[in-house]
C-alpha cells in the first residue's frame, strides 16, 4: 500500500492530477456537498454537509488506512514541487511529528511571491493560524488523539480546528522552512481588511463553534479559568486627577493635535488630565504638542531620556509618572474619540464593576471619518463568564482601552510596539473581571500610515509569531496557576 491519502474538497482537475499521479498517494478521498463525478479510481467521493464539518471528517477518517494523510483545505489550484510529497512524507518520518506543514509560493496578478508560514508553538491556537494551503498528518497521531480526547465534534465550521488542536496536545506540529509548492492567492484583501474577520457579524456561528472547540482545548491541557475573579485591590495612593488619557505618540504631526483636542474637549464629572508622550519625533509633532500645552494646562508632554522604547515603553513612561490619574485611558494619536462623552462612559463602568480593565467599542473611519469595512468593532463574541478564555483564541480585544493604575504600575506592558496592549489585557484577565462596552466610543481613522493597514508578509508572520509567544506565555503562567489551586 503507497503510505499518503490525500483529503480535499472538489479542486481543480489539473491540481487532481498531480496526486493521482504520485507514487505516493494510495487514495483521493474527495468531500462535496453536492456532487462529484471521480476521474480515476484513486478517487473516492465522500458526500459531506461542508468540508470542515466533524461529520465529514469523522467520515473520511473512518475509511482511511493509509499510515499519513495530506490535507488540502481549499479547492484552490496547487502546483507541486517535484520532491512535495517525499519531502512531507520523509520529515514526518524522521521526527514522529503529528502534522507537517511548509513555506510555499504564492501567485499574485502572474507573478510568483515567496510566501514563509512561522513556527507552530503552545499558543498557536487562534484558528486562522496559517498552515498554508497543504498539510500532512499522522494517522496514528490523528488515532490517539481521537481515543484520548474524544471524536472530532458534531460542528459545522469547526473541524479542522478540532482535530489540529487535539493531535497538537501530544504531538509535535513541524514547520518545515521550505517553498515546497505554489498556490494561488485566494484572499487578495489586505492585512489590515483581513484581521477583523473574528468580529464579523456574517462569521458569528462558525465564530461560536471555535470557541466551543477552543474551551475544551484549554480543559484537555489544563489552561481552562472557571468564571471566579479576584477583586480589585483598592488604590492605595493618591493621584493628582481621577483620570489621564494617555497618547503616545512619534512622527504624526497630521494626526496628533486631532488626537489631543479630541482627549481634551471631554465633558466628565472628574478632574483628568491628558499625557502625551512624545517618542523624540523628527517632524514637526514636538513642535505641535509644545504649542498646545502652552494653551492647556491639563495637558502634559513627556519626553523619555531612553530612545529604545516602543508604544509599549511609552504608556509605562506615563503610567509612571506623578501626572498619571487614577485610571489611565488609551487614545492613539491616529484616533480620536467620537464624542465628548467617552471619558465619562469609561469612568462611569469602571465604578459600575469591580473591573481592572474597562474596554470600549470602536468604528473603523477614513481620513474623511467616513465609515468603512467592516464597520464597529464591538467585540460582542466576549462573555463574563468565558471571556478570558476565548481571548486567547482571537487575535485581540478592542478599543479604547482603560486601566487601573495601581495594578497597571504592577504589571506594566512589554516594551513593544504590537501586541502590548493584547498581552496586558491577557495578564490582568487572567485574575480579575474585565469590563466591556459595546457602543462605539473611537474612530479608528484608517490611512496610509498605519501601522497594520497592509503588511508585507514578513512583517505580518512577525506580528503573528510574537502573539502567538504572548499566548504560549499566558497559557504557561494559567496552567501553573490552575496547578497551584489543585495543591
Amino acid at each position: 500500500m503507497n503510505p499518503i491519502s490525500l483529503i480535499t474538497p472538489a479542486i481543480g482537475r489539473s491540481s487532481l492530477k498531480q496526486f493521482v499521479d504520485s507514487p505516493l498517494v494510495e487514495k483521493i478521498y474527495v468531500l462535496h456537498d453536492g456532487s462529484f463525478d471521480s476521474p480515476h479510481p484513486k478517487c473516492v467521493s465522500v458526500p459531506t454537509d461542508g468540508f470542515p464539518s466533524g461529520q465529514g471528517i469523522n467520515n473520511v477518517l473512518n475509511k482511511v488506512k493509509t499510515d499519513f494523510s495530506v490535507v488540502l483545505t481549499q479547492a484552490e489550484e496547487l502546483d507541486l514541487g517535484r520532491t512535495s510529497l517525499s519531502r512531507l512524507l520523509q520529515v514526518a518520518k524522521q521526527t514522529g511529528s503529528g502534522i507537517v506543514y511548509s513555506d510555499f509560493h504564492e501567485m499574485k496578478s502572474g507573478l510568483r511571491y515567496e510566501h514563509p508560514t512561522i513556527d507552530y508553538q503552545l499558543g498557536s491556537v487562534r484558528d486562522g493560524f496559517d498552515f498554508g494551503g497543504m498539510t500532512m498528518y499522522s494517522s496514528r497521531a490523528i488515532k490517539k488523539a481521537i481515543n484520548r480526547y474524544g471524536r472530532i465534534e458534531k460542528v459545522r465550521w469547526a473541524g479542522w480546528y478540532d482535530l489540529r488542536l487535539k493531535v497538537s496536545i501530544d504531538h509535535h506540529v513541524m514547520h518545515l522552512p521550505e517553498f515546497l509548492y505554489t498556490k494561488g492567492e485566494t484572499d487578495l484583501r489586505r492585512s489590515g481588511e483581513k484581521q477583523f474577520d473574528y468580529v464579523d457579524s456574517r462569521n458569528q456561528a462558525a465564530q461560536k463553534e471555535m470557541e466551543a472547540v477552543f474551551t475544551k482545548h484549554l480543559k484537555n491541557i489544563g489552561a481552562y479559568l472557571r468564571p471566579v475573579f479576584k477583586k480589585v485591590p483598592k488604590p492605595g495612593e493618591s493621584y493628582p486627577v481621577e483620570a489621564s488619557v494617555i497618547i503616545p505618540v512619534r512622527n504624526r504631526e497630521k494626526t496628533v493635535g486631532d488626537a489631543v483636542e479630541s482627549a481634551l474637549s471631554q465633558k466628565a464629572d472628574v478632574s483628568f488630565n491628558v499625557i502625551v508622550v512624545d517618542n523624540h519625533s523628527t517632524d514637526r509633532t514636538t513642535k505641535i504638542l509644545s504649542e498646545l500645552c502652552e494653551k492647556n494646562p491639563s495637558l502634559k508632554q513627556l519626553i523619555p531620556s531612553r530612545k529604545d522604547l516602543g508604544i509599549g515603553g511609552c504608556w509605562n513612561e506615563a503610567v509612571l509618572s506623578e501626572h498619571c490619574g487614577r485610571y489611565a485611558i488609551q487614545l492613539d494619536s491616529d484616533d480620536i474619540y467620537n464624542s465628548p462623552a467617552t471619558l465619562q462612559k469609561i469612568v462611569d463602568e469602571f465604578r459600575g464593576g469591580d473591573y481592572a480593565m474597562v474596554i470600549g467599542s470602536y468604528k473603523l473611519v477614513n481620513k474623511e471619518l467616513q465609515e468603512i469595512p467592516p464597520g464597529v468593532i464591538d467585540h460582542k463574541e466576549w462573555t463574563p463568564g468565558n471571556g478570558r478564555n476565548n481571548a486567547l483564541r482571537i487575535n485581540g480585544l478592542g478599543a479604547p482601552r482603560a486601566f487601573q493604575t495601581a495594578l497597571l504600575r504592577q504589571v506594566l506592558l512589554p516594551n513593544v510596539s504590537y501586541g502590548e496592549d493584547y498581552a496586558i489585557a491577557l495578564h490582568l484577565s487572567r485574575e480579575y473581571r474585565i469590563g466591556r462596552i459595546y457602543e462605539p466610543l473611537y474612530l479608528c481613522r484608517r490611512w496610509e500610515g498605519n501601522t497594520d493597514a497592509a503588511l508585507a508578509i514578513e512583517k505580518s508572520n512577525k506580528n503573528d509569531l510574537y502573539k502567538d509567544k504572548v499566548r504560549t506565555m499566558e497559557i504557561l503562567a494559567r496552567q501553573a496557576m490552575n496547578r497551584g489551586k489543585k495543591k
